[in-house]
């Protein structure tokens, strides 16, 4: 069980990247997940990860269903479900550094590609492609929030489409992951009940909070910080891993 003090900063954790995500529609739980690995070991930053994002990305989805584009979120799911049976199968576990550095590197790697061979989930298949690299990185490094950005930054929809159709892909990928990671070990073991009704909480209360802002900025500012914010936390990520992978 964690101390009062390493709850306390987990839960403004949540708060804060709740509310971040909800504004630009990702890079929360990247840092979310970077604050729980300092608190604890990769299972229980896996399972209470998954445990808030899929309340925080679940609420916002609700928030702004009517701009949910089902048509990408069915294809999506395909990709999704068939991943997740192929990795279940391999069922994993990987160590801290691997996991930053996957998590530091992908955005770098696909600002390399192409134009044209930039992933957009609008072109035929897309969507499908999508689901099925989002399980792979969302459960070999805790989150894919940056590659689920890319998909989507390169497709011609609106803010509040993104937003709204990214949270509820995203709370598919989180439930799957807290199944995928509880039961390879007790999730009723890792923290008592109480933690993680807390934690749905204060995800609730950023995400609702973030509704407020994401009504009100711009097209432009809404990409421009998108991007800017993953290629800056993917770097701090990535050094942290190299740094976790010299120091073992």
């Amino acid at each position: 069980m964690l101390s009062p003090l390493a709850l306390g900063l987990a839960g403004l954790a949540v708060l804060a990247t709740s509310f971040l995500s909800g504004v630009v529609g990702m890079a929360g739980g990247m840092i979310l997940m970077g604050v729980l690995l300092l608190l604890m070991d990769v299972t229980a930053a896996m399972v209470l990860h998954g445990v808030t994002q899929t309340a925080a990305n679940g609420w916002r989805a609700l928030l702004w269903r009517a701009h949910v584009d089902w048509r990408i979120l069915g294809g999506y799911m395909v990709g999704s479900f068939a991943m997740f049976g192929l990795m279940r199968l391999v069922a994993a576990v990987p160590d801290k550094a691997f996991v930053y550095i996957a998590m530091g590197l992908t955005p770098f790697l696909l600002e390399l590609l192409p134009g044209r061979w930039r992933p957009d989930v609008l072109r035929r298949g897309g969507a499908v492609l999508c689901g099925a690299v989002v399980m792979v990185v969302q459960l070999m490094a805790g989150v894919a929030g940056n590659v689920l950005d890319t998909f989507f930054q390169n497709a011609r929809l609106d803010r509040k489409t993104i937003v709204a159709t990214k949270a509820a892909s995203q709370t598919l990928a989180h439930i799957q992951r807290v199944v995928f990671f509880g039961t390879l070990s007790d999730a009723g073991d890792i923290f008592p009940l109480w933690v993680y009704g807390a934690a749905i909480a204060v995800a609730f209360a950023g995400t609702s909070l973030a509704a407020l802002v994401l009504a009100r900025i711009s097209e432009a500012s809404f990409r421009a910080w998108s991007r800017t914010i993953i290629l800056a936390v993917s770097a701090v990520y990535l050094a942290k891993g190299l740094w976790l992978l010299a120091a073992g």
